[in-house]
């Protein structure tokens, strides 16, 4: 073979591969991009087909579009200001140095453009990240936003100026300074080079321009700080004020400090730009120098002026602005139109007056709903993959009566069916949905002690009627599953058998067409693609826990920790979830909890629990803040709300318990009393278990003491700070147009009224009650005192708590067996409320004598003193009920359940008598 033929093989095979090279190279560079753009859309496509589905398609393509509309405005601001960076550098480096000292890959022109223009792609896309930390929301808001109609006292700018464009301002600011000072540091290193700083004209100005942009930013930081005294109570570095807000300390020093340092900023870039092009290293020190002075003296001052001139005179140097304090936080937390009444907290307790407020006395709770929840998972769950996670408390007219009840939903926890049903098929397409509700009614009680069911059982029967009793939707955090299949749906058990059912609403996503592949990959299973159970009608119902489900729609609005469910007129479920608009930047107004110090329950979110619709529901179009959230998204509110859910409106524990708490603090109009704290109230304790816990706001069912009729209420009391003593009550009306009425009822402060954990103490020191709890509390069973309810009725009060009693096995079944009733100097425990009220109205009126109490003539005489010794009767009863009560611990130990019942009910029978 000749030397030409050896290498011509070689060449000839070349020719076909470099034929193929380049079109796969563009074929490369088209799919590699494609491919990363839709991986990181995918789950922008599953997000919108699933708002497309709950019919809120337009809060997607809007926040889309803003978050877009902010990744393409970063990636423009970093590209340009990197390209400029850079594209200066590069050019000062060709005119000051000699071509042979610099890389001949910078020297090439277009090998240095493309260098140049790769580094500015790559910090275009950071700039993506870092403007898209500003948010889509604020920027929304800005653009939307109502303005508030009321102004500070000290700029007199409306609230939406604190609201809204003060937090944008700062972050823009902010992120502009971050970049210029990365960008300075950048241009400083880069022109150390040969010092050409010193002698390049061209670096010269553009250091000096870069420094004279980040004192721009720094003056505009600190003409934005005299607006953000209004906003906290934090005076320097080392103190805070009395006042949450603009203080004495903030108005003489600190305002005039910032504009000082912002003056500052802006003359010492002027002299640092003229010290650099003069090559003056001491000039430039000045500046900095002097800047750094200025701050650290303002700090010094502020903390000198705020310990000799504030603290000594503390009151009258604040006096103006905590009025402002005190005026803009009521404001903040809604809390302007309260109603305040007094209440004598008379000793008029008498038969008359209980007849007057018989519906009162009707709905007193005498089952707590902690008790009642393990009750309806012991006794209406009927398998183990049943599970009851709340127990809510509504009211509901009821054969012409207005009753409170409690209500929980029977859901679904696939997690607890057995191992071997556990399969795919069963979980995704058998096993969907929960069934029915219990209800009870919270004031009375079987002979056994439990609950008094109004609906129970499966299917559901009782005193409504509910027609769909299929529970999709819930609290249980439960995945999703797939309806209209070839298998048909679990119902609910029935005998030997399972009655079935099939989804009849069309609120899912379609698994037709490319939906099947998409959710497929989302769902992250294949049996999903390839099973032959799926047909084109069916439907993926995702999301199902309600509270995920309404904030994946809405995550700009906070929800209420505690949906309620609720019966509509057609005999339809549907869950109720309170939600809030918050902000932390109302000025003057002191933050709950160090954090938001304006909120509104502006928003009411419905969310069926058998198709999933959701409705949010506007209940307050006077609040700017959802006005605004209304002009962002015009299709997301509604103010059409049915009457049959307006009625089960409640006014949210979450709420009351924030307001309660800051006019707690904030009642004492009085700027002194204010000023000293001297008046401030606290929530008061009560006993559950056996330990004492913070009392947390309550529904009860009361006539306010001027009206004829009853209504439902959340109520809480108050106690003076580090005392017991009942000194007032708040409570929130919920009913009709008087919904979301605050009231305050203040006690007299010449004398006491008993408060919950006095009566708790009182409980615990009663000789009889105690001696009784304790006995209960021995031998294998424990004792649950309910929640102590007050109950104001007219011009007085009563206090009544349940006493429940349960072995302390796992499968324990709580049971009422008392009712305490306390009023005034009387307290009693009987078998119900009824007895025990009876009792206390004859003791106040002294129709029942107490022991101990009789005649002169028996006290006189020593043949009648029996307080000494017990007689031999009394030592009978008690060698009884010990021996009685030994065979009661025997037959617990021994597990036999129904006789150590029998026993416990023969040693209450002895003890009653």
């Amino acid at each position: 073979m000749s030397e030409d033929n050896v290498f011509e093989h070689p060449n000839q095979s070349s020719k076909p591969k470099r034929k193929w090279v380049k079109p796969l190279k563009w074929l490369g560079f088209i799919l590699i991009p494609l491919i990363i753009i839709g991986l990181l859309s995918f789950n922008w496509f599953i997000d919108y087909i699933w708002m497309d589905s709950v019919g809120y398609q337009q809060v997607f393509t809007t926040i889309f579009m803003t978050r877009l509309g902010l990744g393409i405005a970063g990636f423009i601001l970093y590209f340009i200001v990197a390209y400029v960076t850079l594209f200066w550098i590069h050019r000062a480096y060709m005119t000051f140095l000699k071509p042979s000292t610099i890389p001949p890959i910078l020297v090439n022109k277009k090998s240095a453009n493309l260098i140049i223009l790769s580094v500015a792609i790559i910090f275009g896309v950071i700039g993506t990240t870092m403007v898209q930390s500003i948010g889509w929301e604020p920027a929304l808001k800005v653009l939307n936003y109502e303005t508030f109609g009321e102004t500070d006292p000290y700029f007199n700018l409306d609230i939406s100026f604190y609201i809204y464009l003060l937090p944008i301002f700062e972050l823009v600011i902010n992120l502009l300074l971050g970049l210029t000072v990365f960008m300075t540091v950048l241009v400083g290193l880069a022109y150390s080079v040969f010092n050409m700083y010193r002698d390049s004209r061209v670096a010269q100005w553009h250091l000096g321009i870069s420094i004279a942009l980040i004192g721009f930013f720094i003056a505009l930081n600190h003409l934005l700080e005299p607006y953000k005294t209004l906003l906290t109570n934090q005076v320097n570095w080392f103190q805070d004020s009395v006042v949450y807000g603009l203080s004495y300390t903030d108005d003489m020093i600190n305002i005039p400090k910032s504009y000082i340092l912002a003056g500052i900023a802006v003359i010492g870039v002027i002299i640092l730009i003229v010290a650099l092009v003069k090559g003056n290293l001491t000039w430039m020190a000045i500046p900095i120098a002097l800047y750094i002075t200025v701050a650290l003296a303002g700090q010094l001052v502020s903390a000198a002026v705020q310990s000799y001139v504030v603290s000594p005179n503390e009151f009258n140097q604040e006096k103006q602005y905590l009025e402002h304090n005190l005026n803009y936080t009521l404001d903040a937390y809604d809390l302007n139109d309260m109603t305040v009444k007094e209440h004598p907290g008379a000793q008029s307790l008498s038969e008359d007056m209980l007849e007057r407020n018989q519906a009162t006395l009707n709905n007193v709770r005498i089952n707590d709903s902690r008790p009642i929840l393990d009750v309806y998972n012991q006794l209406q769950t009927f398998r183990n993959y049943y599970e009851f996670n709340d127990v809510d408390i509504d009211r509901y007219t009821i054969n012409d009566e207005y009753e409170q009840v409690f209500i929980g939903t029977r859901e679904l926890n696939t997690s607890d069916l057995p191992d071997q049903a556990r399969t795919w098929r069963n979980e995704k397409l058998r096993y969907t949905h929960g069934y029915g509700v219990t209800m009870s009614l919270v004031n009375e009680i079987t002979d056994q002690g439990q609950p008094e069911y109004l609906v129970q059982d499966i299917p559901p029967e009782g005193e409504l009627d509910i027609t769909k009793p299929q529970i999709y939707f819930g609290e249980e955090q439960s995945q999703n599953v797939i309806v209209d299949t070839k298998v048909d749906e679990f119902d609910y058990p029935m005998g030997d058998s399972n009655q079935s059912t099939r989804f009849d609403a069309e609120t899912g996503i379609s698994l037709s067409g490319i939906n099947r592949l998409l959710f497929s990959i989302s769902e992250g299973s294949l049996r999903m693609f390839t099973s032959d159970q799926l047909t084109d009608d069916s439907q993926l119902l995702a999301t199902r826990n309600i509270r995920d489900r309404v904030e994946r729609i809405a995550p700009f609005l906070d929800y209420d920790q505690d949906p309620y469910i609720f019966v509509r007129d057609d005999g339809s479920l549907a869950w109720m979830i309170d939600a809030y608009v918050k902000s932390g930047q109302y000025p003057y107004s002191e933050s709950h909890n160090g954090e938001d110090n304006y909120i509104r329950n502006s928003v009411k979110v419905m969310v069926d629990a058998y198709t999933g619709e959701v409705d949010f529901f506007m209940v307050d179009d006077e609040d700017p803040l959802v006005q605004t959230y209304a002009n962002m998204f015009p299709d997301l509110f509604t103010q059409d709300i049915p009457e049959d859910v307006r009625k089960h409106f409640r006014y949210p524990v979450d709420l009351f318990t924030i307001q309660s708490d800051i006019y707690g603090t904030y009642h004492m109009g009085n700027l002194e009393i204010f000023y000293n704290r001297e008046d401030r109230w606290e929530f008061t304790t009560e006993r559950y278990f056996d330990q004492d816990i913070t009392m947390e706001p309550y529904y009860i069912t009361m006539g306010l003491p001027e009206n004829d009729y009853e209504e439902f209420m959340l109520m809480s009391p108050y106690t003076p700070r580090n005392r017991q003593n009942m000194v007032a009550w708040m409570g929130a009306r919920n009913d009709g147009d008087n919904y979301g009425e605050l009231v305050v009822y203040e006690f007299p402060k010449q004398r006491n009224v008993y408060g919950p954990q006095q009566i708790e103490n009182r409980i615990n020191q009663h000789s009889e009650i105690s001696q009784e709890l304790n006995l209960w509390s021995q031998g294998g069973s424990r004792v649950i005192r309910g929640n102590l309810l007050t109950i104001p009725i007219e011009d007085t009060v009563l206090y009544v708590e349940p006493v429940y009693i349960e072995s302390s096995n796992e499968t324990s079944l709580p049971e009422v067996k008392q009712v305490i009733v306390a009023y005034e100097e009387e307290i009693v425990m009987e078998a119900t409320f009824d007895e025990a009220l009876e009792k206390v109205l004859a003791l106040s009126n002294d129709d029942i004598p107490d022991a101990g109490t009789d005649d002169e003539s028996d006290s006189e005489d020593p043949s009648n003193d029996t307080s000494d010794a017990p007689s031999v009767e009394a030592q009978e009863t008690l060698d009884e009920v010990s021996d009685l009560f030994e065979e009661y611990r025997n037959a617990l130990s021994n597990g036999n359940w129904e006789e150590a019942g029998q026993i416990m009910d023969d040693i209450e029978t002895i003890i009653g008598e």
